[in-house]
């Protein structure tokens, strides 16, 4: 049986979020802020938390962040149901949408509620969910767990070489999550292959499966 661009969407939503929260909360309560896990010589398991947006970026206050996430996701949301109900619009970019839609939620997730659910405690113990003492924040500022780390390749820049010179260079060096994975997806798949979804007029889309 096919699957209507509808249930699809609801899908690719539910399984980002369920996977994103899951791996968070196991993090939270079985490794300490700062506890390295390697699995290969590329990849390891380093729980680091943001009060950012993707990537550990840390630009505005962390309340107009939380603010500008939940209208981000209202936005994207209203866009994602308009565009399920078009027979215009390809599937593929009804999955990437929704990949976007999941994980600007699943941080915002973080954000909300994670100041009130989990406590803070000092390494090498491990968070509690639900302490009896309360969380460690208020609502809103919350902050965002992140996990997946890939030191790809790193090594030193030449002593020569001004103002670089005998610093240490990583690639790649930002940590991230699920959340950040499903947004970046669905964000290249787009510039790369439903660009003109952006610029063209609805009623002039072309299928595109």
């Amino acid at each position: 049986m096919k699957l209507s661009k509808g249930k699809i969407a609801v899908i690719v939503v539910l399984l980002v979020l369920i996977i994103d929260q899951v791996t968070k909360i196991w993090i939270k309560t079985h490794m300490y802020l700062g506890e390295c896990i390697p699995v290969t010589s590329w990849f390891e398991i380093l729980f680091v938390e943001n009060n950012g947006m993707a990537f550990g970026l840390e630009i505005i206050s962390k309340l107009f962040l939380s603010v500008f996430r939940i209208v981000a996701v209202i936005v994207v949301g209203y866009y994602l149901f308009k565009i399920v109900r078009s027979r215009n619009i390809s599937t593929g970019y009804v999955v990437c949408v929704s990949l976007i839609l999941a994980g600007a939620a699943g941080n915002i997730i973080d954000c909300l509620f994670y100041g009130l659910i989990f406590n803070a405690p000092m390494p090498p113990e491990v968070a509690v969910l639900f302490p009896e003492g309360g969380g460690y924040q208020s609502l809103f500022h919350g902050r965002v767990v992140d996990m997946l780390h890939f030191p790809l390749f790193s090594f030193y820049w030449p002593d020569w070489i001004p103002w670089i010179g005998g610093n240490r260079f990583e690639f790649f060096r930002p940590i991230f999550n699920i959340a950040d994975s499903a947004i970046s997806v669905g964000v290249v798949v787009v510039l790369l292959f439903y660009r003109k979804y952006l610029s063209v007029p609805e009623k002039e889309k072309v299928e595109n499966i």
